[in-house]
């Protein structure tokens, strides 16, 4: 995960506002059901009234209200009202509030003044219990009449036939105080939502009887709110769009500079490396690895900030609209969480085993498609189809498994989503038939568990495709943090210019790193500018092994390596590779053109160069015979042409670099005797000041050199001239007389 860190801190002002935006769209989305519930509650089923607070009332009317307040109320309320009398108005004025107002013709008015929502609720909570018990007193109603009655027995008979507002202004002061207490007792088992309810649709009444246009005031609240609502939902896909927009490019960015990272590490790595991952493996975590890691970094950013903002905030929002009912919030939740352990437990081990998998197939894959010329050869078509079919089954299978897991948890969600709907209704449907909840509360409530259980849906989600991102990201991170084996010194030194090509070997030896045995023992020799030296030996004598260890391909275990006097492992690998020209035993084309592949350590080298080092190297005779000659393209791998062809490019490569240190690696093996002839001949003569090394296994192709070595076993048993070693060596005596006739040894 550092690594990963790492490469992600490139793009911290684009995760800073990804994290914004997603601040934005959480806050937007957790404010539209609130709207919802607004739209329903008010807009609906109050007739656009909020709160119970009327926005004006006759003054009469508010007086006989407050018989049923005491004075600090009354006080209180008074404060935030102002009265508007027809003769204190202008005509201007007058007009623009009948036109509002039109009870302003008969009666004086009281007008809110201070309409700031602090203020409406708070003389919404003190007046909804008058205005319901003046509205319940005052209308024309059986339940109303009854309740007037009913008051009306318990006075004397002189008030029967009398309005009973006339006589509670008649009344004394304290059995009006006793008649208010009486009455708030009675109110007080109420639900409060009830109460301002009632009271509202008494304002709503009110309003009509003062000529107010009460539909167009329903009309105004749903559009305004309509309006508010859409501006949060164009906001919210604002940001969604950018977040999406930002987050691919932030991941893909990521992807991009992982692939760099790891591929900038391989280049870096030598054959023990290598040979620790395997080449089907690397390419894989260049692949599908950061593949992964790239899909759980657009998750990441998609989710790391929205998902806990809206579960938290869904739990707040729920529980304000409707405490009684969180127990249910609870059950979503733990309902949820199970879900996705049980899910995390059954596929983490295999999401491991997957990426093994993967490796797997890469490899018999890539091992069937290099040998195809093998297999048909044999006739093992099908053994080899049995080997892809047995990789291919066994990654069918487990991916099968962990697609299985993840194919049964939507369903599983969906079902406990629609679930917790149902008894969200069904407990809902009693809170509203006992007044403890509105329509808009409930439907704002089942938003809001929506919202909390697609949170925890989208961290389980995430939590799912966490499991084989790490995988990926510990795969990833082994390549990053793989030290080669062969580095560059901490304070190089550079060659001089008084030798160049001057090679020494003292007393090397070299161990590969899983070995317990020397492959090399005791090596010394000089190899001087202006000479070629040749290796020569039985398979496994550990000649390619020596000459791997002159441009650091490995590193010696004992002893050292000098060029011009100085230890190959105090220069910088790159001034190192700058004086070698290495012919590798396998020649490797790259995909291209013939001249860009011999030019290829050479890039601005110039048209004489590159022709003068295809005619050193043998090949100008076939390049010329192709149409495009070395704009001719190479196929991958070199596929389109032949082994010897091939063998005389790579050394035309070598060439065109202009080294000081020549390095064949058995690489005049598929050239033909004339050829080899020729070629070697040409080497002397144009590249006559340079240090030649030839690993061979033809004693034609190394009898004119200036010293051979004879390996055995990884020991030198022969040093000298083919002439010396034919009197002195008996290994090379036998080499060269399994090789040449009884006359050309006798002519040699």
């Amino acid at each position: 995960m550092r690594n990963v860190l790492h490469y992600l801190k490139r793009s911290w002002k684009a995760v800073l506002v990804i994290l914004a935006l997603l601040v934005v769209q959480a806050i937007c989305d957790l404010s539209l059901p609130d709207y919802t519930s607004r739209i329903i509650n008010v807009g609906v089923q109050q007739g656009g009234i909020e709160y119970a607070a009327p926005e004006v009332i006759e003054k009469d009317k508010l007086e006989e209200i407050f018989l049923f307040a005491d004075d600090a109320t009354e006080s209180e309320i008074l404060a935030h009202y102002q009265l508007i009398r027809k003769e204190e108005l202008s005509s201007k004025e007058y007009e623009k509030l009948v036109k509002k107002y039109p009870a302003l013709e008969k009666t004086a008015l009281y007008q809110l003044k201070d309409t700031d929502t602090k203020t409406q609720e708070r003389i919404s909570e003190l007046l909804k219990e008058p205005i319901l018990v003046d509205f319940m007193l005052t209308q024309d109603g059986t339940e109303s009449k009854a309740i007037q009655d009913a008051i009306k027995e318990q006075l004397p008979s002189e008030f029967q036939n009398m309005d009973l507002m006339t006589i509670f202004k008649m009344l004394p002061e304290e059995q009006m105080n006793e008649i208010q207490t009486a009455i708030h007792d009675k109110f007080q088992s109420f639900p409060d939502s009830m109460k301002e309810q009632s009271a509202i649709a008494a304002i709503k009444a009110e309003y009509q009887e003062m000529g107010m246009d009460t539909d167009a005031m329903q009309t105004k609240y749903i559009f305004i709110s309509g309006l508010k609502m859409l501006g949060i939902a164009l906001l919210s896909m604002a940001s969604t769009i950018g977040v999406g927009f930002l987050g691919a490019r932030t991941a893909a960015r990521l992807a991009r500079d992982l692939r760099e990272g790891v591929y900038e590490k391989v280049l870096s790595f030598g054959p023990t490396e290598f040979k620790k991952f395997g080449v089907s493996s690397l390419i894989t975590r260049s692949t599908n690895d950061i593949q992964q890691i790239q899909m759980l970094m657009v998750f990441s950013l998609r989710i790391i900030c929205y998902a806990p903002i809206v579960g938290i905030g869904g739990v707040i929002k729920a529980l304000n609209a409707n405490s009684s009912m969180a127990w249910i919030i609870a059950v979503a939740v733990m309902a949820i969480i199970t879900l996705v352990i049980v899910v995390f437990a059954l596929a983490m081990p295999k999401f491991k085993r997957v990426q093994k998998l993967i490796d797997r197939l890469n490899q018999v894959t890539r091992e069937i498609l290099n040998g195809i010329p093998v297999v048909r050869a044999f006739s093992n078509q099908r053994h080899e189809e049995e080997r892809f079919d047995v990789a291919n089954t066994n990654l069918k299978k487990t991916t099968l498994f962990v697609d299985r897991i993840m194919g049964i948890m939507m369903p599983t969600m969906m079902f406990t989503m629609n679930a917790i709907c149902v008894l969200i209704v069904w407990k809902g449907a009693y809170g509203i038939n006992d007044g403890l909840m509105q329509v808009g509360d409930l439907l704002a409530f089942i938003q809001y568990t929506m919202q909390i259980v697609m949170a925890f849906l989208m961290i389980s989600m995430f939590s799912i495709l966490l499991p084989r991102a790490n995988v990926s990201i510990g795969r990833i991170s082994e390549v990053l943090d793989t030290n080669p084996a062969v580095t560059d010194p901490e304070n190089p030194k550079s060659f001089g210019r008084r030798i160049q090509g001057l090679v020494e070997f003292k007393n090397v030896s070299f161990q590969y790193p899983d070995s317990d045995e020397d492959v090399l023992t005791d090596i010394t020799f000089t190899a001087k500018p202006g000479t070629t030296t040749a290796f020569i030996g039985s398979t496994g004598s550990g000649k390619s092994t020596l000459i791997n260890l002159i441009p650091r391909l490995y590193d010696v275990t004992k002893g050292e390596i000098l060029i011009d006097g100085i230890n190959v492992k105090d220069v910088l690998l790159k001034d190192l590779h700058r004086k070698i020209g290495f012919v590798p035993q396998k020649g490797v084309l790259f995909s291209g053109t013939i001249e860009s592949n011999i030019l290829y350590g050479n890039p601005d080298g110039s048209e004489e160069e590159m022709k003068r080092a295809a005619e050193i190297a043998q090949a100008t005779s076939f390049i010329e015979e192709k149409e495009k000659k070395y704009q001719s393209p190479i196929a991958q791998g070199g596929t389109n042409v032949s082994g010897g062809q091939k063998q005389r490019l790579s050394i035309a490569r070598a060439i065109a670099s202009n080294p000081e240190i020549y390095v064949f690696d058995d690489s005049f093996s598929a050239l033909d005797f004339k050829t080899d002839a020729q070629l070697r001949k040409a080497l002397y003569k144009e590249i006559d000041g340079a240090t030649i090394f030839i690993v061979a296994q033809r004693v034609s192709t190394i009898m004119h050199a200036d010293q051979i070595l004879v390996l055995d076993e990884g020991k030198v048993v022969g040093m000298g001239t083919h002439q010396e070693l034919l009197k002195n060596c008996s290994v090379y005596r036998e080499i060269a007389e399994s090789q040449l006739s009884k006359e050309e040894l006798a002519n040699e």
